[in-house]
């Protein structure tokens, strides 16, 4: 990669991928699928529901437009309404289904203050892209209310047109969100102008050429991509990329400074650093690849868009990024320019007097440090992963939360928002009978769905309301009961589905994904650590502080959430998620130290080895740590809480990776345990010299036991 012919051969070849890949990258956002059954978990009874009405009538969300008039609606008002329903009626674009329009509908109150009306809109194959200017539509022909009339539009279509909105441009928004935390963070990291720009072309044509593949796997190969892979895809590749980026400059500016011919310095950061890099990806996209095994069709889609992205970014940092280093020489450091003048910078700065304070009693400091740690961990009590209703999913309160807390003072909470039910239609009666005996369910809503075909293949397809907001525990209650009662029913066959009911299988999955995939990664990435270190003791070692370091983060955000920030609860799928970022991601400061610890160690032996391995990676890690939680952290631009809680987990959990686990803990640890924590290696057996020389505070070797 950095031959004085090979460079240009591989900048050519980049250069070309990048021209013809730019192109097709530009087209991942079409390619998305943001349908309901790419978010649901692929058996659920929910989805097998959904593709089963299908046969009956097409995906359909009903926005439900609300009028409100304090103290009644006028004759004016219900003139209006009149006049809207007839507008509905004849609009057809963004999938609007006019036709189907179903009310007005009055408030049981007298005088009515509220009327409410049943828009359908079709769900194509792009999922809520049509969603969004369909509800605009509706409110153009709506208008906003005059005179003290309030118009909202809200129920399942204006919900999800509020958060297709939140989506929108979320790939330019977080592209230029962590691309401004890189170009800060190389600036302070590099203190060099010219330097950044290295990385970050390289780390930008990554990006495009990891989106054109993914694009052609979803377009060709059957892969699902929707908005939330799509999002984490740039901080992956962004946050990956450049913390590979940092680990091959500080071994390269090492070698500069032992090496004046710069072709020669760059192999050998490559020779030295190149395999710590690697296993650090490979573990990222094994770790990454195990969510394949997840039911939840986002999460399991998630799995090979994050490997692909890592795969690229690795691929870019090996090849791409040295040979630029190399074309552009050692001016590109400008104006810290390393020279040829044999320094070693491993054995003086804070890191290698931090590693000197450590080693007077490592015990003592990994025990404190892991109480610290664990006692952290306690806040783990005041997690609420059990989902979030759709008035807690938002960061502010968009149009279409204030009108569902508006239509619940007037209609049943549920309306606009029906439960579904396909049953053998020999059995439909004795269904609906079950389904109106059951609490939580509006008795005279219970009937054949407007619109659909009367039966299909032997079966029909019912709806009920119920009363209780569709997105609230006590729906997702109501949801159990009613599939026990059909269940129930001798021959019917039947199944319920709906939002609520999606809602009640996603956190059945996710709780399923959590206890699968959590001890699938820990596996995966301790047979990685134990082929790259090739140890037991180690490995064990590393794994443990991994998991108290997750349990230490989850502890602090879930505080942090409750009391700082405010927010209701976190998603069901959120302490999955920030575990498989953290472990996959907060490994690889791991691998950058203990990789250097066993290459000084093979030389030196443990005790030098660990104090040279801290003081030579401890600069550049800290680096990496401070932009991986940067771009992490980009995530709370978005007006989500659920990606505003990952972005603030995940940026927590690498800090406390990054300053006191990999630095801390870690260091102390492999002190304390000796060359034993190489075992069954033969290093494990290795005599430590009498005295080992050691730099002191003022840079001069004094020797020491």
């Amino acid at each position: 990669m950095c031959g004085k012919r090979s460079k240009w051969v591989v900048l050519a070849l980049w250069l070309v991928a990048i021209v013809l890949m730019a192109p097709l990258a530009q087209k991942l956002t079409d390619a998305q699928d943001n349908d309901n059954a790419s978010w649901l978990p692929g058996d659920a009874e929910s989805t097998q529901v959904l593709q089963i009405s299908e046969d009956f009538r097409p995906e359909q969300l009903p926005t439900v437009v609300l009028y409100v008039r304090d103290g009644g609606l006028t004759e004016a008002d219900k003139a209006k309404i009149t006049d809207d329903v007839a507008a509905f009626k004849g609009l057809t674009a963004h999938g609007i289904r006019g036709a189907e329009t179903q009310g007005p509908f009055d408030s049981e109150k007298t005088p009515a203050a509220a009327a409410q009306v049943f828009v359908p809109i079709t769900m194509d194959e792009k999922g809520w892209e049509e969603i969004a200017p369909a509800v605009d539509e509706l409110r153009e022909v709506a208008g906003e209310g005059t005179g003290g009339l309030k118009i909202y539009m809200t129920g399942p279509g204006g919900t999800t047109a509020d958060f297709s909105e939140a989506f929108e441009g979320i790939d330019s928004t977080l592209l230029f969100s962590a691309m401004a935390v890189v170009i800060v963070m190389l600036l302070i990291t590099y203190r060099s102008p010219s330097l950044l720009l290295v990385p970050l072309l390289s780390v930008v044509g990554a990006l495009f050429t990891a989106q054109a593949i993914i694009y052609l796997f979803a377009e060709h190969a059957g892969l699902t991509v929707n908005g939330q892979s799509a999002g984490i895809l740039t901080v992956l590749v962004f946050g990956a990329g450049t913390d590979y980026a940092l680990l091959l400059v500080a071994r390269y500016r090492e070698e500069l400074h032992r090496h004046e011919d710069r072709h020669e310095a760059m192999a050998l950061a490559l020779h030295r650093a190149g395999p710590a890099v690697l296993a650090s990806g490979v573990t990222v996209m094994l770790g990454m690849l195990v969510l394949l095994f997840a039911e939840m069709n986002s999460t399991n889609g998630l799995g090979p868009v994050a490997a692909i992205g890592v795969a690229v970014a690795l691929l870019a940092m090996l090849t791409l990024f040295p040979a630029l280093l190399v074309i552009f020489g050692r001016w590109i450091f400008w104006p810290v320019i390393p020279h040829y003048d044999t320094a070693e910078p491993t054995e003086t700065g804070l890191w290698a007097r931090i590693g000197r304070r450590i080693a007077v009693r490592p015990r003592a400091i990994w025990a404190a440090t892991a109480l610290v740690l664990a006692a952290l961990s306690l806040g783990l009590m005041q997690l609420r992963a059990e989902g979030l209703s759709n008035a807690d999913a938002f960061t502010d309160t968009p149009d279409s939360i204030v009108g569902q807390r508006v239509l619940e003072e007037h209609f049943p909470a549920g309306s606009g928002d029906p439960l579904y039910i396909v049953t053998a239609a020999a059995q439909a009666e004795a269904v609906g009978r079950a389904i109106a005996d059951t609490d939580g369910v509006v008795d005279q809503s219970i009937g054949p769905v407007p619109g659909a075909e009367q039966e299909q293949d032997g079966r029909i397809l019912l709806q009920a309301t119920m009363d209780s907001p569709s997105d609230s525990p006590a729906a997702k209650d109501t949801v159990e009961r009613v599939r026990a009662a059909v269940h129930a029913v001798p021959d019917a066959d039947a199944q319920v589905g709906g939002n609520t009911a999606a809602l009640l299988d996603m956190d059945e999955a996710t709780t399923h994904d959590n206890i699968l995939i959590i001890p699938l990664v820990l596996i995966v990435v301790l047979l990685v650590l134990i082929v790259l270190l090739r140890s037991l003791i180690a490995p064990l070692l590393l794994i443990g502080t991994v998991v108290l370091s997750f349990a230490a983060a989850l502890g602090i955000s879930a505080l942090a959430f409750r009391h700082l920030f405010d927010y209701a609860g976190e998603t069901t799928d959120f302490p999955l998620f920030v575990f498989v970022f953290l472990v996959a991601l907060g490994i690889d400061y791991n691998i950058f130290l203990t990789t250097r610890i066993r290459e000084e160690t093979m030389r030196h032996g443990t005790r030098r080895g660990v104090l040279t391995g801290l003081s030579a990676t401890g600069a550049v890690i800290t680096s990496a740590g401070l932009v991986l939680a940067g771009t992490f952290a980009a995530l709370a631009t978005l007006p989500m809480v659920a990606f505003a809680e990952i972005g603030f987990a995940v940026a927590l959990g690498v800090l406390l990776d990054t300053f006191v686990v990999r630095s801390v803990l870690v260091t102390s640890l492999f002190l304390d345990a000796g060359p034993k924590v190489w075992w069954p290696h033969r290093m494990a057996r290795e005599e430590p010299p009498a005295k080992v020389a050691v730099p002191s505070q003022g840079g001069e070797r004094v020797p020491q036991e």
